[in-house]
């Protein structure tokens, strides 16, 4: 078992933007909650509907043994957002999937860190744990200028934001922001989450610029056009599942097996 019925003992909202859930997991051992700084879990809103029902993913801001906090970003509609403003404590959910992504060179010595709304809480978290001397650099795109007061301060780590574009509001200027920033000189690392079609612009763009998969950990957490895009891939997604699985069976690692992946989506017009 992989999964933890949870319960929420507390809720408060941070901003008008921002709420924050903080759950006792039944199970913490069964549900596995991974230390890295962008520690992700899935949340199944009805309980007895689990695995099938509706859920969705969150960042874990905090873990303390069995208290998880998620800070959740809400957006106008979706079960997510609907979930997070009703919750009271005393709520049941299951918690699944546990994962993450952000998993630094030991010998860096800079990071970029990339996100929109969608990777603000992973974003402040992996500012909040950086190692002491390291320098990093935060651009990230917001729907408003309050948003970045949830950013935590640090010496050595420069915020760059953007205001008002991306996040479903307007195009996104991520990836032309990590196009156009000039990288310090030495090994550095980056991490990206937010909409899927930035993610894999940065990801071509570092790669094309001779990072190696090692460098960087890019993942994208939305997709703006996901209903289309869905319904596309129910059409013609078989041929890229298949170069995604044999790149498993030939033993490349899932970051290497995804990146195969969407390469071939995006052959296919995906």
């Amino acid at each position: 078992m992989s999964f933890s019925p949870a319960s929420v003992v507390e809720t408060r909202q941070l901003s008008s933007r921002l709420r924050r859930l903080v759950l006792r997991v039944d199970d913490p051992d069964a549900l596995g909650v991974k230390p890295a700084g962008d520690s992700a879990v899935g949340v199944y809103f009805a309980p007895h509907d689990h695995p099938d029902g509706e859920g969705r993913n969150y960042s874990v801001r905090r873990h303390d043994g069995a208290l998880v906090t998620l800070d959740i970003v809400r957006h106008a509609g979706g079960p997510g957002t609907r979930w997070a403003s009703r919750a009271t404590a005393g709520d049941r959910v299951v918690l699944d999937h546990a994962r993450s992504w952000y998993r630094p060179l030991p010998e860096a010595r800079w990071q970029l860190l990339v996100s929109d709304l969608s990777g603000l809480p992973a974003a402040a978290r992996i500012i909040e744990e950086l190692p002491p001397r390291l320098t990093a650099t935060v651009i990230v795109e917001l729907g408003a200028a309050d948003d970045l007061d949830y950013l935590p301060r640090r010496d050595g780590v420069t915020v760059v934001p953007h205001i008002g574009t991306g996040n479903g509001l307007a195009p996104s200027t991520l990836a032309a922001a990590v196009r156009g920033h000039p990288m310090p000189p030495g090994l550095g690392y980056c991490w990206f989450a937010g909409e899927a079609a930035q993610s894999r612009a940065v990801r071509k763009y570092l790669r094309s610029s001779g990072w190696t998969p090692d460098r960087y950990d890019i993942t994208g957490y939305w997709r703006a056009d996901s209903e289309a895009w869905d319904a596309r891939f129910a059409t013609h997604g078989d041929a890229a599942l298949a170069v995604y699985e044999n790149a498993l069976a030939a033993g490349k690692s899932d970051k290497l097996a995804f990146e195969e992946f969407d390469d071939a989506c995006e052959r296919i017009g995906l």
